[in-house]
């Protein structure tokens, strides 16, 4: 828990609030951040912080939340690197985190359009280190083990003691397969003791087999002994180690030396990191309110619209619209008990420390909130036995504390004033606390049942009242807040409706003042007056709405219409123009069929062909006809530009034709037959040419078959071995996987993956994901004459 928030703020329950918030955060410094926000009273800065997480709303909108990651707190290592001192592989690798933290938020904003917010110059701050997060996560491969790539002399190292330990093994493996030795074996395996490679050797035995003597069972049966034909091998692999544990210090010394040099950039990034991170946190936290950034006045006055409270749930809470400030300082708010009075309270506090935090708030646009020094509050039953104090003198010590504190620069918030004792007196104590409040210039909002309370603020200037909504006919709260009317306790309706006797609720109601039920009943009348003013207003509302939807209506109406008939008239005209091309165009057609048969008037079918002639003509001019009264042009569309050589169709003449020219405009040189004509482009149809046709008899598939071979045992093929280099990761992963069971099924138990060297993100990848395979056995990197760090050798199981 925040543990500067003042008890007003933890009544209000802003704590929660930041709890919610905090959880928002990726990483602990944001949640610390978070839950140690405090209201600002100082209206620039409170316009400051809620215009960032505008910009980070925004910016998310836009190009959406960059992503934070759960850095841990590293300063304390950075700090120790950069006065020398050497830090734990685990420690390295939460730097390369934030690192990489650091170079993806910068990443990010390099992609928001150069968009100039109040998180600009954060972002411009950060300064990325990609050589020192490479170096560090190539260098580590995990908590506990540098990577081979680390150094070349640490790869050569341990390639050395691999080789090392291959070759004492297969020394050992014939020792044991030998028939003296098995006799002297408890076991025929190979194991290690104190980091040397020995043999179990039965206790009987132990003199007749030549070595050092390492270590025993705990029964005693069993010796473990380095034959002396391999000590020398194993001090071999010792001295290897040393070497190995040698580089291992020098690198990790170096890496916390380049950490140290870039110590500064790193810690600032840090701060940066966690910052960023707070402002989307709270933007993601009024996303999810569908909150609003309200705006903050200088003069005191407040307008929320549609408040909602943050802690109840969204599907139940009611939405109330309250101001102060501007027509009224003090707002006094009567009602039934449970009708809303105390979460209305509740409500404009919260908000606006909220908004004092710089968060958004769920209202509606055009809100407005003002900063104060104090907001005092005096909610909820504050009765103490241990203090020996009744509710009213709990309450009336609250409230002298808050006279003490109140000046022009504070909300004042009280529930039930000057409640707890005689009613009267009660009355007459509450009105004189609002008047001393006032005196002092605070801004207040008191809940009450008290007549005089409702009678005090209709008299006087500068309060008002107001009241909790409550249906007559339900008999139960809307918890609507109604600004401008008094409500009513409805103690005796709500009595009648939880079934208490008519006769007792009659007795009761003569009991109460004749003055008390005229003001009662003055109340009463003035709800059922606004009631049926409200509906009233609703319905002319929805008129209003009704006849502005069918003016809608009318107007696209008229606007289609008119649409319409100007796309029939140019339809109309379109199709007048295209018959009257045509017409020529057949005219033309004709008359060249004349000439043609006058040239051929001697020749003895000459009779027929002015038959034929006749008939050709009398089919065009029917054809001309019927385009008359028809569009036979549809909606078709030219797929393509018109190219010379093209077969197209012309529709008006029924007959196919090539292009033999390039379109001028609208219209193209059509050859059909021996004649030669000018053709609308809209009037043809795009035919396929000859070329294309030829193409399409031509196309042919191919199909490659590919064959492989198993490998003999021992030896590399082409079968047993893939090849992954310039593959990413995941790619190689996918291809290994597929390699791998394809292996299985073909019967090897060796193969070998060729990944290349490079920086090493391959390899690793490829390494860790066979530790994961459950079909591999063992494996290792190539030695000298295999392809050395450039291969990984695979055993199958």
């Amino acid at each position: 828990m925040n543990t500067q928030l003042s008890q007003d703020y933890i009544t209000l329950e802003l704590q929660k609030i930041l709890e919610k918030l905090a959880s928002e955060a990726a990483n602990e410094k944001t949640k610390s951040l978070a839950r140690a926000l405090v209201p600002q009273t100082d209206p620039e800065r409170v316009r400051y912080a809620l215009q960032q997480t505008e910009d980070a709303f925004q910016l998310s909108v836009r190009f959406g939340t960059p992503s934070f990651d759960s850095f841990t707190d590293v300063c304390a290592a950075i700090r120790r690197t950069q006065s020398g001192a050497r830090v734990s592989l685990k420690e390295l690798l939460e730097i390369a985190r934030l690192l990489r933290q650091i170079s993806s938020l910068a990443d990010w904003y390099d992609h928001c359009e150069s968009m100039q917010t109040t998180l600009s110059d954060l972002f411009a701050r950060l300064q990325p280190n990609p050589y020192l997060a490479d170096l560090l996560e190539r260098s580590i491969e995990n908590e506990e083990r540098l990577a081979d790539a680390a150094s070349p002399a640490l790869g050569q190292i341990r390639r050395k003691i691999t080789q090392a330990g291959l070759r004492l093994r297969e020394k050992l493996e014939k020792m044991i397969r030998s028939s003296a030795m098995q006799t002297y074996l408890q076991e025929q395996i190979i194991t290690i003791r104190d980091g040397r490679y020995v043999i179990p050797v039965k206790a009987e035995h132990r003199g007749d087999v030549a070595g050092l003597i390492h270590d025993t069972s705990a029964t005693g049966q069993t010796y473990f002994i380095e034959p002396m034909a391999i000590v020398d091998a194993n001090n071999d692999i010792r001295l290897l180690e040393t070497q190995e544990q040698e580089e291992v210090e020098r690198i990790i010394q170096k890496l916390c030396a380049e950490c140290g040099a870039a110590a500064e950039p790193m810690l600032q990034g840090y701060d940066i990191a966690a910052e960023l991170n707070l402002y989307f946190a709270k933007a993601s936290l009024g996303a999810q309110q569908k909150g609003i950034i309200p705006q903050v006045s200088d003069d005191g006055s407040m307008l929320l619209k549609n408040a909602r409270h943050p802690l109840i749930d969204p599907k139940t809470v009611v939405p109330i619209n309250i101001n102060l400030g501007i027509d009224f300082h003090a707002l006094i708010i009567t009602g039934p008990n449970t009708g809303g009075k105390t979460v209305a309270l509740k409500t404009v506090g919260l908000l606006t420390a909220m908004a004092m935090c710089g968060l958004m708030i769920p209202a509606s646009d055009g809100s407005r909130i003002a900063c104060f020094d104090r907001i005092l509050v005096d909610i909820g039953d504050r009765q103490s036995i241990e203090y020996n104090l009744s509710t009213f003198s709990a309450h009336t010590l609250q409230d002298i504390e808050i006279i003490k504190a109140a000046d022009d620069r504070t909300l004042v918030l009280m529930d039930e004033l000057g409640s707890g004792t005689d009613p009267v007196e009660g009355a007459a104590l509450a009105v004189a606390v609002i008047e001393r409040l006032r005196m002092q210039g605070a801004e207040m909002i008191v809940t009450t049942h008290y007549q005089e309370l409702k009678r005090y603020a209709l008299e006087t200037a500068d309060v008002e009242n107001a009241s909790c909504e409550f249906n007559l006919e339900t008999l139960k709260p809307t918890y609507r807040l109604v600004i401008g009317s008094p409500g009513k306790s409805n103690a005796f309706a709500i009595s009648s409706s939880l079934g208490m006797p008519e006769d007792v609720i009659e007795h009761a109601k003569k009991l109460v003042s004749t003055e008390n039920q005229r003001f009662e009943k003055a109340v009463e009348q003035l709800d059922r007056t606004r009631a049926e003013h409200e509906k009233a207003l609703a319905e002319l509302e929805q008129l209003k709405s009704s006849i502005a939807v069918h003016e809608k209506e009318i107007r696209e109406q008229a606007e289609l219409l008119e649409q319409r008939r100007e796309e029939e008239l140019t339809k109309i005209r379109t199709q007048a123009r295209r018959i009257v091309e045509q017409t020529v165009t057949e005219s033309n057609a004709l008359l060249e069929e004349l000439r043609d048969l006058k040239k051929q008037k001697d020749q003895a079918d000459f009779a027929q062909k002015i038959a034929a002639a006749k008939s050709h003509s009398n089919q065009t001019i029917n054809r001309l006809y019927e385009n008359s009264d028809t569009d036979e042009q549809g909606d078709y569309t030219l797929p393509r530009e018109l190219q010379i050589g093209d077969s197209v169709l012309v529709v008006s003449m029924g007959r196919s034709g090539t292009v033999i020219a390039e379109p001028t405009g609208k219209v193209v040189t059509v050859q059909i037959g021996a004649m030669k004509t000018r053709v609308p482009i809209e009037n043809l149809r795009l035919e396929k040419t000859a070329q294309a046709k030829k193409k399409q008899e031509q196309k042919k598939v191919h199909a490659t078959v590919v064959r492989s071979e198993k490998g003999k045992s021992g030896g590399r093929s082409a079968a047993n071995e893939v090849d992954i280099r310039g593959c990413t990761v995941d790619e190689g992963i996918m291809m290994v996987e597929n390699f791998i069971a394809g292996s299985l099924l073909s019967g090897f138990e060796t193969v070998t993956i060729i990944h290349g060297k490079g920086t090493g993100a391959l390899r690793k990848g490829i390494h860790e994901h066979l530790r994961r395979m459950k079909q591999v056995k063992s494996f290792r990197l190539g030695v000298y004459g295999e392809g050395e760090d450039g291969v990984t050798v695979v055993t199958l199981k």
